[in-house]
């Protein structure tokens, strides 16, 4: 499972991309207006400071308009995934993209049946939103099953980005589902790396070191 980093900000970014398990980075216009800081100047810098894809997202409606945005973003670098939403017009945008070999990130899916039209229609990655699913009394995990089971009866090679991750759980299942991506803020992430006993584990280790009075350096 491919892990991306959901935010704007440069130096959460710089910080997760040290460990060498950041794949990616998404962004949305909420996560822009935190950042304080110019568009395209802030994808810029992403895109230069990881190899895989770097989500722009579109702000236009109308397929015309959304177009022309995202050509303009796809010209910012070669890892730029063009972000468009689970729309009629947005669907008629990421085909034509797709077309121009660039990549597209279909975003807002709360829907299997939603999932399967971005799939046709040749997106890269569809970016279901689980956190938001459970918040309306639904289970976004059983919406990755559907999405899971559909894309892998007919071949379809769109890449399932699991989306408002809102802690470590979302990202096991998804795991042990078979999604291909998951993407989520930094605290999530770096809550991954924590368990009690590692942490007890290496107390102990600490504490006998000391009484031997060896020196590794």
């Amino acid at each position: 499972m491919k892990f991306f980093l959901d935010t704007a900000n440069i130096d959460e970014i710089r910080e997760m991309n040290a460990t060498g398990l950041l794949d990616g980075v998404t962004t949305n216009p909420s996560l822009i207006k935190k950042a304080g800081r110019d568009f395209f100047e802030v994808i810029t810098e992403i895109a230069g400071e990881v190899d895989g894809p770097v989500s722009a997202e579109t702000v236009a409606h109308d397929h015309e308009t959304m177009l022309k945005e995202g050509f303009k973003c796809a010209k910012i670098a070669d890892n730029i995934a063009v972000k468009v939403p689970l729309t009629v017009d947005g669907l008629k945008t990421c085909k034509v993209l797709r077309s121009e070999g660039i990549l597209v990130n279909v975003t807002l899916c709360f829907s299997a049946n939603q999932a399967l039209l971005a799939a046709k229609a040749g997106a890269t990655f569809i970016s279901p939103f689980v956190g938001r699913h459970d918040d309306n009394g639904m289970n976004g995990m059983e919406l990755i099953e559907d999405i899971r089971l559909i894309y892998d009866n007919y071949g379809f090679e769109t890449e399932i980005l699991v989306a408002s991750v809102r802690h470590p759980v979302h990202i096991l299942e998804s795991a042990r589902i078979g999604a291909d991506v998951a993407t989520m803020p930094i605290g999530p992430m770096k809550q991954l790396f924590n368990h009690p006993l590692t942490k007890s584990g290496l107390e102990g280790f600490d504490k006998d070191w000391a009484s031997t009075g060896f020196s590794i350096l």
